[in-house]
This record gives C-alpha cells, structure tokens and sequence, in this order.
C-alpha cells in the first residue's frame, strides 16, 4: 500500500488535469464570474469522486517522470478540447447575437461583461446568460460531466489527443454551431436589411429630412418587439441544439 501510494497520487493528478481543463473552458464552469476557487473546488471534488471509477482501485501505468510529464500535458489537451467543444456553441451565438444586434441598432456595448471578459451589447448579454443558466436548469451539465467520464473509454490515459480526429470534429461542430446561431438570429439580420432598406429608399425620397438619423428609435423599437415575440422561441432551439450535443457528443 505504502508503495503504490505515490503512483495512486499521480493517478488522481493526471485524471484532474483533464477533468480541471474541460471545467475551465466548458460553458457555464468557465464564466469569469464564478471564482476561481469555486472553479478549483468544483474540479477536485469531481476527480475525487470519479477517481475510484476511472481508476478501477489501480494505478495508470505511467512510465516514470517521462510519462507522467506527457500524460498531464495530454491529459490537459485533451481535457481542454473538450471544453472547447461546448464553448463553441456560446462563441458563435454571441458572435451572430452582435451581429443581430448591430441589424436592430443597438451595437454599442451597453452591456456589462457577466458571460464574458468583455462587455457585449444588451441583447447579447441576455440571450447568453440565459442560455448559460439554463445548462444548469435544465441539468445538461450532467451530460458533460458524463461525456467527459466516457471520453476516458475513447481516449484512454496515455493515448494522447489525436490532431487528425480532433480537427475534424472541430471543424464539424463549428459548422454546426455557426449554422445554429445563424439560425437563431436570422430574423434580427433579415428585419435590419428590410429596415435599413426601406430607410434608405425613404431618406432618397425625401432627401431635405434626415430621416436615417430620425428613424434611430424606431428601428431599435421594432428589433425590441420582434425580439419579445421570438425570445420564446430561439432561446429553446439553442438549447435544443446544445443539448443534442451534450447528450450524444457529436
């Protein structure tokens, strides 16, 4: 027992490095409001309590100083692309939520930086930290830390992250996920054209009335109503979307 305590130590280390890598980069554990001791905390108590699973009570046959050095450096890579996965999902609806917010006119950062580092407009601040609320509503944080147990069966520790197979369900999913936004924030980019067209035709008809600077309020007015009729809608296929991933991991 004395022996092997060492190698059961460095075990549990290297299940933490991917385990504290996918948490530091997955929606929701990542959020800049959350502390990072809470952060760290929540990353221990999960490899303590999935340590006697993964490790079946045995420790990994690491190799010496050598390959425990790759195995974290692994572990931590393979850890991270896995958070990245999910990330994608919120960096492209808040990339496609600026630009809807820009169609409707409401492209200055009024918005306090909560999901993010930086500040993002109104609009965008709401839909994320909605979306990023529900993840734990609605329980789809289980479904990472289940798909970050079962990634031990595909990758086991020692295996390395494979480039070929990781870029390619990298690209897939950040077709997928800039397709969904794109989707879901659709309606905001076709009334901008419409607005900013009709605008445009109006002010060339009228050319002594400035009407590009008058008609400011109501196009934020009609991006604000169209947003209250579509809010119950867009948010659940995100989620829906999000989900399907989270559940089924591709």
């Amino acid at each position: 027992m004395i022996q092997t305590a060492p190698e059961m130590i460095a075990s549990v280390f290297v299940l933490f490095c991917r385990i504290g890598a996918c948490l530091m980069t997955a929606p929701g554990f990542s959020s800049p409001r959350t502390p990072v001791r809470v952060r760290l905390f929540i990353a221990l108590t999960l490899t303590l309590a999935l340590a006697p699973a993964l490790t079946g009570g045995k420790p990994f046959a690491l190799g010496g100083l050598a390959g425990l050095v790759g195995a974290i450096f692994s572990e931590l890579a393979i850890g991270g692309f896995i958070g990245l996965l999910g990330r994608l999902f919120f960096l492209a609806l808040e990339t496609m939520m600026m630009s809807a917010s820009m169609s409707i006119g409401l492209s200055n950062p009024l918005g306090a930086p909560i999901n993010e580092a930086e500040a993002l407009p109104g609009l965008g601040v709401l839909v994320s930290v909605t979306a990023t609320c529900l993840i734990f509503v609605m329980g789809l944080h289980w479904e990472l830390i289940r798909g970050l147990v079962a990634s031990y069966s595909v990758m086991p520790v020692g295996t390395g992250l494979r480039p070929q197979a990781a870029l390619a369900s990298y690209s897939d999913v950040l077709a997928r996920t800039f397709v969904m936004a794109l989707r879901v924030s659709s309606p905001f980019i076709v009334y901008g054209v419409i607005a900013n067209f009709a605008v445009g035709l109006l002010n060339r008809l009228t050319p002594q009335v400035p009407v590009y600077f008058i008609s400011g309020p109501f196009l934020v007015a009609g991006g604000l109503i169209l947003f209250y009729f579509i809010v119950n809608s867009m948010i659940p296929a995100f989620m829906a979307d999000f989900a399907d991933w989270a559940v089924k991991g591709s």
